[in-house]
């Protein structure tokens, strides 16, 4: 890809292109990925590059397609496979966690599951409750998964090669939102095993990933313009989970606000909330605070939409409570 602004969408499909092109072994399977490009366009282009044998539509059979993948991988392949929205993943929900995910333990050691499974997460776009929601907090109770969040161009771009690499199952989740924005991507490798720190402050420690990132973000600036500088950091690996980065900037800060487009109860923030409380009790100035998607099923409407999920103005809400304390 030549040089210049490329979007989020454009970033995934060349990490597939790299892929496919580096390791004889890749190939690309899930609905709609060949001849239509992809329901989100990110595959477009690359049926015709490489081929059906590479980029291989498969039948709407979520359960069919991800255990193909499993025992594609078995066999000595390294397949990505592309579930359509994480809402749909359920319906392969045994295979991920009764196949993919045990087969190391249950063959005591002898059998690896190199697999890749790529989905899109995440509301904001008017897709209803069925296309809507982020459950990606659900895979990172697994154990004998990595579940990877991409926010920016440079993770969306350099995720998919290192997570090909790794010998057992990688889920990346990429917020659908994300597809269109763009940017200068910048080179080199990407970290799979750690959160960033993607601003600097000294009063509060704003934890988020994918979707929310750039809202978190967003709410940094408005909080600065009040003289309270944030912390922000992008946790980019759900599972295993990066406690140093987290601890050591509560360390500094004193205080936490945690943002997951997931649901409160039972959530990755919750999570986190205690991991927090059982390491850097002690650190803490004030109790640690949540902005999650309120408890429904994600709405059509745009306005019911909007409210239903962390906005903004709740995320430099909460961090002004918390500084407050």
């Amino acid at each position: 890809m030549s040089g210049g602004p490329i979007t989020y969408r454009e970033a995934v499909r060349e990490a597939i292109r790299e892929a496919l092109r580096r390791d004889d072994r890749v190939f690309l399977m899930g609905e709609d990925v060949g001849a239509y490009g992809g329901c989100f366009a990110v595959s477009l282009g690359l049926l015709e590059e490489f081929g059906p044998e590479r980029v291989r539509d498969t039948p709407l059979s979520e359960a069919a397609f991800v255990g193909a993948g499993i025992g594609a991988a078995l066999g000595g392949m390294r397949p990505i496979v592309e579930i359509m929205t994480v809402n749909f993943s359920l319906l392969a929900l045994d295979q991920i966690l009764n196949n993919a995910a045990t087969l190391l333990h249950m063959s005591g050691g002898q059998f690896h599951v190199p697999l890749v499974i790529r989905m899109t997460t995440g509301a904001g776009r008017q897709l209803a409750a069925q296309h809507s929601h982020s459950l990606e907090g659900w895979y990172a109770h697994i154990p004998g998964l990595r579940i990877l969040a991409p926010a920016t161009i440079e993770d969306a771009r350099g995720m998919l090669w290192p997570a090909l690499e790794d010998p057992d199952p990688v889920l990346i989740f990429e917020h659908g939102s994300l597809y269109g924005m763009s940017g200068e991507p910048r080179p080199g490798p990407v970290d799979i095993t750690s959160a960033v720190l993607r601003r600097s402050g000294t009063d509060v420690t704003l934890i988020t990933y994918g979707g929310t990132t750039g809202k978190t973000l967003a709410a940094a600036d408005v909080l600065s313009t009040e003289g309270i500088e944030a912390d922000v950091i992008d946790l980019r690996v759900l599972r295993p989970l990066d406690d140093e980065t987290i601890m050591e900037s509560i360390g500094r800060t004193h205080r936490a606000v945690i943002v997951d487009e997931g649901w409160r109860s039972g959530s990755l923030s919750a999570e986190i909330g205690t991991r927090i409380v059982e390491q850097a009790f002690y650190e803490l100035d004030a109790p640690v605070q949540r902005v999650c998607t309120v408890e429904v099923p994600i709405p059509y409407a745009r306005h019911l939409e909007e409210a239903a999920l962390p906005q903004v103005p709740s995320i430099a809400g909460a961090a002004r409570e918390a500084v407050a304390s």
